[in-house]
């Protein structure tokens, strides 16, 4: 292995960790903010939420 593919490697494990981040964090978010007292609600907020951020994962940041 090449040591650019190694930084890359880094950079692409950084980036997925920062937007799974960012995806708990607005998870979270919502949860505390708007379905405090709505369990139903709230899981399929959060389904939603989560699919989402798989689909923009999927058609812009995969490589």
């Amino acid at each position: 292995m090449s040591m650019a593919s190694l930084v890359m490697g880094k950079k692409s494990v950084v980036m997925l960790v920062v937007y799974a981040l960012v995806m708990v964090a607005v998870v979270v978010g919502v949860d505390v903010t708007i379905f405090r007292n709505f369990m139903l609600a709230r899981f399929l907020a959060n389904v939603g939420i989560v699919l989402l951020f798989g689909a923009f994962y999927l058609r812009f940041l995969r490589p």
